[in-house]
Order: C-alpha cells, then structure tokens, then sequence
C-alpha cells in the first residue's frame, strides 16, 4: 500500500513537472535568442532579434504538446498515462537538441539571413525582415533564455520518465466501478443461460437485479452506478 501510494505521489510530481517544463519553454521560446547586426548600404545598420519560436519553430509545438500531457498524466489511467510520459519524455529530449546545439555550437550565419530575409521583397514585408543585400556583421546569441529553455525541456523529460516508470495506480473507485460492472454484466449472462438456478437467482438478488428481466436489472443496476 505504501509502494502504491508512493508510486501515485511520484506520477502526480511527473505531471506537474511536465506541465511547468512545457510553461517554461513556452515562455522562453518567445524570448531573443539571438540579437543580428547588420549592414545595408541602402538604409545603414541595425540590429534584429530572432526569438526562439524563429528560430526552433519545434520549440512551441512541443511546449503546447508538453502543456497537454502534463494534463492528461493527471486525467488518464494507468497505461495511458505511462505512454503519454513517455511521449512527453521523448518529445522534450528531440526538441532539446535545437537550443542545445545553438548553445554549444553558435548560430549559422546562413539559417539566420535567411531567417530574416524571408519575404523581404515582398510588398508587405514582414517586419523584422532585413534586404536580401544586407551584410550580417555580428550574431549575439543570449545563453540565459537558452540554458533557461533547456531546463525547462529537462524538466519536462525527467516528469515524462517519472510518469512513465511509476504511472500509479488507478483510483478505488474506478476499480470498484468496473468490478461490479463487470460482476453484474455476468450475473445477467447466467441468468439467461441458467435462468432456475437458484445460485444465480440469489446473486441476482443480492445485486439488485430483477431475476425476471436481467436485461433490465442490469441496465437500472449501472445507471444507478453511475
């Protein structure tokens, strides 16, 4: 009983920890992580902020993803709960390699003019956008709203493999629900098949079923279940 109770606290910390790693990256996500110095000869320099939903267009899918399953890690029984943590797990891992790579290896020059320059000969350029004849001078990538996007996807990953190891257990009530769902949907089958035996008459009884319309008793007997 403790082993159980132990296991469903332990599913319980894995959800909020995957609802508030999808809150953190979602979040961040929005934030710069990367500030572009450039140079055009046309209109001079400046400086543009690409934020990491540019940048890792991955990053809010998964953060909405993570958001949800931390929900239904909460709402769910036992085995879909163990495969929604592992999804979340998973997805949290893949989606960590974007700003962990950026982190560790820097910007890619191209990737991010081409980030800035999409739809700038447009008649409505979007704005932000930079010309396509702009030279890129300098690229500031911003460690702390990365590190911070990081931990949050590890802290999504680490509640995704608690939920998954220890789903819990489902609640007593639901089990008993089923049991006597169960008990009386077989009480009404022996009583069509054995309908003088006095065994099954007694059960059906004692379950509250009418012996002389088990069809009906069963059906009354889990309206009034429910």
């Amino acid at each position: 009983m403790a082993q159980r109770s132990a296991d469903k606290g332990l599913s319980r910390i894995g959800a909020a920890g995957i609802g508030l790693g999808g809150i953190i990256v979602a979040a961040f996500a929005r934030a710069p992580w990367m500030h572009v110095s450039y140079f055009d000869d046309r209109v001079g320099g400046g400086v543009r902020a690409l934020s990491g939903a540019q940048w890792s267009t991955e990053a809010s899918a998964v953060a909405l993803l993570l958001l949800a399953a931390g929900v239904a890690a909460l709402a769910l029984r036992r085995l879909p709960r163990r495969i929604i943590g592992a999804i979340a797990a998973v997805a949290a891992v893949g989606a960590a390699l974007s700003p962990l790579n950026l982190l560790v290896s820097g910007a890619d020059p191209e990737r991010v003019r081409t980030l800035l320059t999409a739809g700038a000969g447009e008649a409505q350029a979007r704005e932000g956008t930079i010309s396509a004849m702009a030279e890129i001078t300098s690229i500031q990538v911003n460690p702390v709203y990365l590190v911070l996007t990081l931990l949050g996807f590890l802290l999504a990953a680490a509640g995704g493999v608690a939920v998954a190891a220890r789903p819990g257990v489902d609640s007593a009530k639901q089990n008993k629900y089923e049991t006597e769902a169960v008990r009386r949907q077989k009480i009404g089958s022996d009583l069509e098949e054995n309908p003088d035996s006095g065994r099954v008459l007694w059960d059906a009884l004692d379950a509250d079923i009418d012996p002389t319309d088990p069809a009906g008793g069963v059906g009354e007997g889990v309206d009034k279940q429910r």
